[in-house]
């Protein structure tokens, strides 16, 4: 009998390209948890090298790991800093009404 072997998945090895960005992102912002929110940046932010978004950012690399973590609450200047390092902005649209 083969053992099984199981690597740790880490969703930053498939954020490869700016749509997978966007998409990833969308999806967050679409749940709307900021926990997710958060993580997700994080997990784009380490795709692109954390080291190099926390300079572009503005920040600490050991500050942005706290930040966009699970656990973290990042402030809006962070929130701003990583978007701009990645090369996005934030827009806002007109949610549609619920179905009744």
């Amino acid at each position: 009998m083969s053992k099984l072997s199981v690597e740790p998945f880490d969703s930053a090895d498939y954020i490869d390209t700016p749509e997978a960005v966007v998409a990833y992102l969308e999806e967050a912002f679409e749940d709307g948890d900021p926990q997710i929110i958060a993580s997700t940046l994080g997990d784009i932010a380490r795709s692109k090298g954390m080291a190099l978004i926390a300079e572009r950012a503005g920040v600490t690399r050991e500050a942005l790991y706290k930040s966009l973590s699970v656990d973290g609450n990042p402030r809006l200047t962070t929130l701003l800093g990583v978007l701009k390092a990645l090369g996005l902005k934030l827009s806002v649209s007109i949610e549609p009404p619920a179905a009744a």
